[in-house]
């Protein structure tokens, strides 16, 4: 017999490292995209070439993705994390060289170790997170998303000060990959399996028997996925176009195009740490629709705005709005602890597939029509997020799942939370 448990302050200290992670992958994200005005300059690419480029980041993103429910199952988030993000910071520091050099070929080479190495980590950031928030025993994912988005913000906020001080690309990628490394190796060792919830054999068994083809075939997974999809999709597009269309067709400069895509950045960092207490006062269906409304709301504002002023206003609605559809399709997902790492996964797969897919295809229809225009398409999508809301809602009937946490495989008979005296249980997620 194997027992092994985790305290209260373990399991604490795990969800600070995961917080970590989140603020990194954030930072990571920003630190790239908010300069993209300073990539293309650099590159002398307009905005259709510019799609294109972006697309290498998306080619090595898809040759990753479709495995990566595979990849995790097999080998395990962390050991995932670790290999990844080894391979995407470097990418990140590649792209800065390529930059200085006005080299393509190497920014796409880069581009698609990024890409790559997103994709997995992102999934098994998402593993790691509501194996996590099934050991507290309450909703948390959008707040990790939440810790995603100070990232984000605080990376944008850093590349406006880059920019107009002037510091090239080239420094700002490498200081961006070293800070990012710095914190993933330390978080990453204050992490756990995320293989949890199993208190006997028969259990354990459920787990292991369902596998990531099953997923795959399971309707309920799949209409969340595709929910993820739509909000995915409104999300990236705004990463990677709201910059470069306050540029190229409000007529900002470079500085203002950051600081436009920090308005939008800090508003979902607003909605993901408010929306922790809406999500567990009023349910997920009803908070989601709410939101899906402000999404819409937001990107008509900004697509038909007459100035920047109103496309700023517009930014910081449809921020908002976009918040909470990602990390609530990750929780709506782990409602069934047996099938919760499987299932993650795959609706991970199919949201990053939007959220890294998706925008580069619009750059096509930029190129034609303008970024703008090319950003209604992007309507119609979280109209179908908002129709399938109702797949969101938990099950009537949901078996109180107590904080547990199993570290040891294959076989746990014995499994035991260490408590403090009088210490009250802690809230539960039906």
């Amino acid at each position: 017999m194997v027992s092994t448990s985790l305290s209260r302050k373990d399991i604490s200290t795990w969800y600070r490292a995961i917080l970590a992670i989140f603020f990194a992958s954030g930072l990571a994200l920003s630190g790239l995209l908010a300069r993209l005005p300073d990539i293309a300059h650099g590159l002398e690419l307009s905005a259709g070439p510019m799609g294109l480029l972006l697309l290498a980041q998306t080619l090595g993103s898809f040759l990753a993705v479709t495995a990566s429910g595979i990849l995790v199952s097999r080998f395990g988030a962390r050991r995932c994390l670790k290999f990844c993000y080894s391979i995407s910071t470097c990418g990140l520091a590649g792209v800065g060289i390529a930059v200085h050099y006005s080299n393509i070929p190497l920014a796409v080479i880069c581009l698609s170790t990024i890409g790559l190495g997103s994709a997995v980590s992102n999934v098994s950031a998402n593993v790691q997170g509501v194996a996590v928030e099934r050991a507290l025993g309450r909703f948390v994912t959008s707040t990790m998303h939440g810790f995603f988005s100070i990232g984000t913000v605080i990376g944008a906020l850093l590349s406006a000060l880059d920019t107009q001080l002037g510091i090239p690309f080239l420094w700002h990628s490498i200081y961006f990959a070293c800070l990012i490394a710095i914190i993933v190796a330390y978080s990453i060792s204050q992490c756990h399996s995320e293989h949890y919830g199993a208190e006997d054999t028969h259990t354990m068994q459920q787990v292991s028997s369902y596998k990531v083809r099953d997923a795959w075939r399971d309707k309920h997974t799949i209409f969340i996925g595709l929910f993820v999809l739509g909000m995915a999709l409104a999300e990236g597009s705004a990463n990677d176009w709201a910059a470069l269309a306050l540029t190229q067709e409000y007529g900002a400069d470079a500085t203002t195009g950051s600081i436009g895509y920090a308005v939008f950045v800090g508003a979902m960092t607003f909605g993901r740490l408010s929306g922790t207490w809406f999500l567990n006062r009023y349910g997920r269906v009803p908070v989601i629709r709410a939101t899906c409304t402000l999404a819409l709301c937001g990107l008509s504002i900004f697509i038909f705005a007459p100035n920047v002023l109103i496309g700023f206003l517009g930014l910081l609605i449809w921020g908002i709005g976009v918040s909470l559809g990602f990390p609530t399709g990750m929780s709506a997902a782990s409602d069934d602890p047996h099938k919760s790492a499987v299932r993650v996964s795959v609706v991970s797969t199919i949201g990053y597939a939007a959220f890294l897919g998706g925008p580069p295809l619009l750059g096509l229809l930029g190129e034609h029509f303008g970024i703008r225009q090319g950003l209604s398409i992007v309507l119609g999508f979280i109209l179908l997020s908002m129709f399938l809301t109702k797949h969101l809602r938990p099950p009537e009937k949901t078996t109180q799942h107590r904080p547990i946490y199993t570290e040891s495989l294959p076989i746990i008979t014995s499994i035991q939370v260490h408590s403090e005296q009088n210490e009250q249980p802690p809230r539960t997620l039906d």
